[in-house]
Protein backbone atom coordinates (compact mmCIF):
# COMPACT_ATOMS: atom_id res chain seq x y z
CA UNK A 1 0.00 0.00 0.00
CA UNK A 2 2.79 2.33 0.91
CA UNK A 3 4.59 1.76 -2.60
CA UNK A 4 0.77 2.55 -4.41
CA UNK A 5 0.80 5.67 -2.69
CA UNK A 6 4.56 6.16 -3.05
CA UNK A 7 4.15 6.04 -7.21
CA UNK A 8 0.48 8.12 -7.09
CA UNK A 9 2.14 11.17 -4.63
CA UNK A 10 5.38 11.03 -7.34
CA UNK A 11 2.72 11.50 -10.27
CA UNK A 12 1.22 13.76 -8.67
CA UNK A 13 3.76 16.47 -7.37
CA UNK A 14 6.60 15.89 -8.95
CA UNK A 15 5.29 14.73 -11.95
CA UNK A 16 2.83 17.56 -12.31
CA UNK A 17 5.88 20.51 -11.99
CA UNK A 18 8.03 18.68 -14.40
CA UNK A 19 5.91 17.16 -16.72
CA UNK A 20 2.19 18.13 -17.31
CA UNK A 21 3.41 22.02 -16.67
CA UNK A 22 6.13 21.84 -18.98
CA UNK A 23 4.38 20.57 -21.94
CA UNK A 24 1.00 22.76 -21.12
CA UNK A 25 3.30 25.48 -21.32
CA UNK A 26 5.61 24.30 -24.85
CA UNK A 27 2.31 23.53 -26.24
CA UNK A 28 0.57 26.41 -25.53
CA UNK A 29 3.41 29.16 -26.38
CA UNK A 30 6.25 29.26 -29.17
CA UNK A 31 9.10 27.11 -28.19
CA UNK A 32 12.13 28.18 -29.92
CA UNK A 33 13.76 25.73 -32.55
CA UNK A 34 17.35 25.94 -31.25
CA UNK A 35 18.90 23.04 -33.50
CA UNK A 36 22.83 23.54 -31.68
CA UNK A 37 24.01 20.25 -30.19
CA UNK A 38 24.44 21.88 -26.97
CA UNK A 39 20.45 21.73 -25.87
CA UNK A 40 21.27 18.23 -25.70
CA UNK A 41 22.98 18.93 -22.40
CA UNK A 42 19.38 19.53 -21.12
CA UNK A 43 18.58 15.47 -21.95
CA UNK A 44 21.88 14.98 -19.34
CA UNK A 45 19.93 17.15 -16.71
CA UNK A 46 16.58 16.03 -17.14
CA UNK A 47 17.80 12.36 -16.68
CA UNK A 48 20.37 13.46 -13.69
CA UNK A 49 17.35 15.32 -11.98
CA UNK A 50 15.11 12.27 -12.56
CA UNK A 51 17.62 9.57 -11.53
CA UNK A 52 18.41 11.54 -8.23
CA UNK A 53 14.32 12.31 -7.56
CA UNK A 54 13.47 8.69 -8.20
CA UNK A 55 16.10 8.17 -5.85
CA UNK A 56 15.32 9.89 -3.10
CA UNK A 57 11.44 9.30 -3.66
CA UNK A 58 12.76 5.49 -2.89
CA UNK A 59 14.73 6.15 0.29
CA UNK A 60 11.44 7.75 1.39
CA UNK A 61 9.49 4.83 0.83
CA UNK A 62 12.33 2.19 1.86
CA UNK A 63 13.89 3.86 4.48
CA UNK A 64 11.82 6.87 5.74
CA UNK A 65 8.61 4.37 5.92
CA UNK A 66 6.88 7.55 4.09
CA UNK A 67 5.90 9.06 0.30
CA UNK A 68 7.20 12.39 -0.24
CA UNK A 69 3.82 14.08 0.36
CA UNK A 70 3.63 15.96 3.61
CA UNK A 71 0.04 13.91 4.31
CA UNK A 72 2.37 11.23 4.32
CA UNK A 73 5.36 12.01 5.48
CA UNK A 74 8.29 9.30 6.32
CA UNK A 75 8.22 8.57 10.26
CA UNK A 76 12.01 8.15 10.26
CA UNK A 77 14.66 10.73 9.11
CA UNK A 78 16.55 9.77 6.06
CA UNK A 79 20.00 11.32 6.33
CA UNK A 80 21.81 8.66 3.70
CA UNK A 81 22.03 9.01 -0.12
CA UNK A 82 21.34 12.43 -1.57
CA UNK A 83 20.38 13.72 2.04
CA UNK A 84 23.84 13.45 3.64
CA UNK A 85 24.88 16.37 1.17
CA UNK A 86 21.66 18.45 1.00
CA UNK A 87 18.58 18.74 3.28
CA UNK A 88 16.63 19.25 0.28
CA UNK A 89 17.83 17.01 -3.03
CA UNK A 90 14.65 15.86 -4.65
CA UNK A 91 13.57 20.18 -4.70
CA UNK A 92 17.29 20.47 -6.03
CA UNK A 93 16.71 17.45 -8.99
CA UNK A 94 13.15 19.14 -9.42
CA UNK A 95 14.96 22.09 -10.37
CA UNK A 96 17.47 20.60 -12.23
CA UNK A 97 14.75 18.81 -14.58
CA UNK A 98 13.14 22.34 -14.64
CA UNK A 99 16.60 23.79 -16.05
CA UNK A 100 17.18 21.08 -18.53
CA UNK A 101 13.79 21.29 -20.03
CA UNK A 102 14.72 25.11 -20.60
CA UNK A 103 17.77 24.25 -22.15
CA UNK A 104 16.18 21.41 -24.16
CA UNK A 105 13.09 23.36 -25.42
CA UNK A 106 14.84 27.10 -25.32
CA UNK A 107 11.13 27.89 -23.09
CA UNK A 108 11.46 30.86 -21.33
CA UNK A 109 7.69 30.08 -20.03
CA UNK A 110 9.65 27.25 -17.96
CA UNK A 111 12.12 29.52 -16.63
CA UNK A 112 9.28 31.35 -15.12
CA UNK A 113 7.95 27.92 -13.84
CA UNK A 114 11.18 27.15 -12.51
CA UNK A 115 11.77 30.24 -10.41
CA UNK A 116 7.98 30.46 -9.41
CA UNK A 117 8.78 27.00 -8.01
CA UNK A 118 11.58 27.68 -6.31
CA UNK A 119 10.08 30.62 -4.65
CA UNK A 120 7.05 28.19 -3.05
CA UNK A 121 9.66 25.79 -2.37
CA UNK A 122 11.72 27.75 -0.23
CA UNK A 123 8.81 29.51 1.57
CA UNK A 124 7.10 25.53 2.31
CA UNK A 125 10.43 24.11 3.62
CA UNK A 126 11.53 27.19 5.22
CA UNK A 127 7.99 27.64 6.97
CA UNK A 128 6.08 24.61 7.18
CA UNK A 129 8.87 21.48 6.84
CA UNK A 130 11.77 22.43 8.67
CA UNK A 131 9.62 23.73 11.40
CA UNK A 132 7.37 20.00 11.56
CA UNK A 133 10.86 18.19 11.04
CA UNK A 134 12.37 20.07 14.27
CA UNK A 135 8.89 18.74 16.22
CA UNK A 136 9.40 15.54 15.18
CA UNK A 137 12.84 14.68 15.22
CA UNK A 138 13.82 17.20 17.47
CA UNK A 139 17.60 16.80 18.62
CA UNK A 140 18.46 14.61 15.08
CA UNK A 141 17.17 16.77 12.85
CA UNK A 142 18.64 19.64 14.46
CA UNK A 143 22.17 18.23 14.62
CA UNK A 144 21.44 17.03 10.66
CA UNK A 145 20.81 21.23 10.22
CA UNK A 146 23.39 22.00 11.50
CA UNK A 147 26.04 20.02 9.48
CA UNK A 148 24.25 19.73 6.25
CA UNK A 149 22.96 22.52 3.97
CA UNK A 150 19.43 22.84 2.77
CA UNK A 151 19.89 23.67 -0.82
CA UNK A 152 23.98 23.80 -1.69
CA UNK A 153 26.56 20.98 0.01
CA UNK A 154 29.15 22.15 2.96
CA UNK A 155 32.02 21.33 2.01
CA UNK A 156 34.76 21.15 4.90
CA UNK A 157 38.34 21.72 3.72
CA UNK A 158 41.20 19.47 6.27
Amino acid sequence: MLLLRSLLFTFLLPGTVTVLIPYWLISSSEVRAWTHPGRYLGLVLILMGAVGLLGCIWQFFSEGHGTLAPIDAPKELVVRGLYQYVRNPMYVSVVTILIGEVILFGSTAIIIEAVIFMVLAYLFVVFYEEPALRRQFGESYEKYSQTVGRWIPRFRWS
